[in-house]
């Protein structure tokens, strides 16, 4: 069977250059997502082929590990993609699963953040819908954190 994909948008009220630069520093997850991601370990220069391995904090998610390895990473057009490596999925056991997210400017200090999810299944099967919203819901609540974090610290990622 072939991938399925899953996308969603949410509204940010932070720039896109402070949100993009939290997503560049990824040694920074740990302060801004506190409580979510416990460490970050980085193999490589933060270009395509780098490896992001994030532990998460065990009262968030059960002690997991999450390992991306980069695709894309364009500052230019804000766009990060990543194949996961390794994800302890509440929704299935996934065969494959990427997940792409673009910023885009709304304002001065507002942008939106687009999420593709592109997903396969070890059986072949889909997800329900449900399952497909818990995917997308849990990358946009780290999302919620980083644009928490930045409004109450507006002076840090300027």
């Amino acid at each position: 069977m072939a991938p399925a994909f899953v996308s969603d948008e949410r509204a940010v009220a932070v720039s896109v250059e402070r949100l993009w630069k939290v997503c560049l520093d990824v040694h920074s997850l740990p302060k801004v997502c506190a409580g979510f991601i416990d460490a970050v370990e980085v193999e490589g220069n933060g270009g395509p082929g780098t490896i992001h391995i994030m532990k998460l904090n065990p009262a968030a998610d059960a002690g997991s590990v999450y390992k991306t390895k980069i695709v894309v990473c364009d500052s230019a057009t804000h766009v990060l993609k990543a194949e996961v490596l390794e994800v302890k999925s509440r929704v299935g056991n996934l065969k494959s699963h990427s997940t792409e997210t673009k910023l885009e400017a709304t304002g001065d200090a507002t942008c939106v953040a687009k999420l593709t999810v592109e997903y396969e299944l070890e059986d072949g099967a889909s997800l329900s819908p449900e399952q497909e919203k818990m995917i997308v819901d849990g990358y946009f609540s780290m999302l919620q954190m980083i644009e928490a974090y930045l409004i109450a610290h507006p002076a840090e990622f300027a």
